[in-house]
This record gives structure tokens, C-alpha cells and sequence, in this order.
């Protein structure tokens, strides 16, 4: 059986880039909800629907557990996903997301204050520091809402969007000690930039290098789900819609199989 991720664009090849590099053994199949994205303008009820219906599709491609690299539906819709639609349709799969392995990252050197950066439905969601709250950890978290980095890095601009973030951090008042996590896939592709700009006086928090991790941890802890893993190496990519350049991107980031849209 595979290992899934889901996304609702490409961001999330970033996370499963990494993890594939981690864990090269393993099967992987990541699907990317492009005909819908961005997530971050639709109702709780419609990113619940999308990612139950790439859920299902990613369990009929034999996925045993399925990665959520979303940051938007892994806070809006993870919960119920777990505790309804899986223990009705899949009790025998896994899904997982991304926000409580990057919290963990952030309680586990006690910073003063961290500044998460992120899309406007994730900061409004407020998943973080109810996650922080649920801990009981007094970490200060600043969350403000960055979407405009997204479209910069799609474009190539990561310059522009490095500058933009540079900013943003300075004017929260991150200072030396402090953390920034970067609380969007996309945002992975800035994590060199901003820590040549601050330096060790900033920890930079990125996803890519949280999640292979994580995960590593969570397949060692749960043999039951090892057991059943396949192990040819394989790497497949299912995009709901395709456009010329995403190809590119795809080779870029994986080197690996496309697949053409899905019906």
C-alpha cells in the first residue's frame, strides 16, 4: 500500500519531496486539488467536502495513510475527517496533518513568542493557539495572515516574496530568541533566504524539514501500519486540473511520473 498527500495545489510537493528523500523506500501518491485552490475563500463545508472527496480518492489508490500537507483544510476540517468520515467509510486508514508536528516544534525549546505566518483561513481559524492552549503552553503566538506570498512564489518571484516576508517579520517585533514558523507549504521555498537574512538570532520553522521527521517517528511507533507499506520506491502525481507549467514544476520538485487530469 502507499503513502498518500493531499494539497489543494502544488505546495504540498514540498512536503512529500522531502519526506520521499527521508523515507526513499516507501510508495507515494500525492494528490493536488488544482481545479479548486485556493482553498482559503471557500466555507468550512466546502473544504470539508473537497478533502473528504481527494481523501477517497487517495484511498482508492490503495493509500494506507494520507498526509493533509494543506495548513487550511488540516485546521478547518482535519478533526471531523478523523473522528467521522474515516470511522464510517475507513476505519482500517490513517490521515494526518501538519499543524500539530509543527506545534510540537515550537513547545519543545520553550520560545518566548513565536510569529506564524500563514494564509488568511489558517490565521482565522485560529488552530494554532488552540493547539498551544491544549498543551498548556504559554508561548506568545502572533499569527498574521501573508496570501500575497503565495501567488509571488508561483511565479518565480522569490525575491519579491522573501522581501515581503522580511518585513512582516520585523515590523511583529520578532527578535533574537524567537521563532517564525512558516505555516504555509508554499513558504518552505523561503526558509534559506530568511534564515541567511537573520541568522541564528531567528529560528526559522519550516514544514519540509518538521513533517519527513515526524512521520519517521509515527511509522516506527505503529508497525501495524509499516507492515503493510509497499517498498518499490515509486512516486505518482494526480492533479485534478493540469496546466503546461505544472510539469515543470513537478520534474523540479520530484522527478517524477505525471499522470493526466483526472476525469
Amino acid at each position: 500500500m502507499n503513502i498518500g498527500f493531499f494539497d489543494s495545489g502544488l505546495g504540498g510537493l514540498l512536503i512529500l519531496k522531502a519526506v520521499a528523500k527521508a523515507l526513499p523506500q516507501y510508495d507515494y501518491v500525492y494528490y493536488g486539488d488544482t481545479a479548486n485552490v485556493p482553498y482559503g475563500d471557500k466555507t468550512e463545508e466546502e473544504i470539508y467536502a473537497l478533502t473528504k472527496a481527494a481523501l477517497t480518492q487517495l484511498f482508492e489508490r490503495d493509500c494506507a495513510l494520507v498526509i493533509v500537507a494543506c495548513n487550511t483544510a488540516s485546521a478547518e476540517t482535519l478533526r471531523k475527517i478523523q473522528d467521522t468520515f474515516l470511522q464510517a467509510e475507513y476505519p482500517d486508514r490513517k490521515v494526518l496533518g501538519v499543524i500539530i508536528p509543527t506545534i510540537e516544534e515550537v513547545i519543545k525549546p520553550h520560545y518566548k513568542k513565536a510569529l506564524l505566518l500563514a494564509t488568511k483561513r489558517t490565521v482565522e481559524s485560529n488552530k494554532y493557539q488552540k493547539e498551544l492552549d491544549k498543551l498548556g503552553d504559554v508561548t506568545q503566538l502572533i499569527s498574521i495572515a501573508t496570501p500575497e506570498l503565495v501567488p509571488f512564489i508561483e511565479l518565480g518571484e522569490k525575491e519579491i516574496a522573501t522581501a515581503s516576508a522580511i518585513s512582516t517579520i520585523e515590523r511583529a517585533g520578532v527578535g533574537e530568541g524567537d521563532v517564525v514558523v512558516l505555516g504555509c507549504t508554499h513558504y518552505c521555498l523561503l526558509k534559506d533566504s530568511l534564515r541567511e537574512h537573520f541568522g541564528s538570532a531567528v529560528t526559522i520553522v519550516s514544514q519540509d524539514e518538521v513533517i519527513p521527521q515526524k512521520l519517521a517517528a509515527y511509522l516506527e511507533q505503529h508497525p501495524e501500519i509499516t507492515s503493510r507499506l509497499s517498498n518499490t520506491g515509486k512516486r505518482v502525481i494526480h492533479l485534478t486540473q493540469h496546466r503546461p507549467d505544472y510539469d515543470r514544476l513537478t520534474a523540479e520538485f520530484l522527478g517524477g511520473a505525471y499522470l493526466s487530469d483526472e476525469d
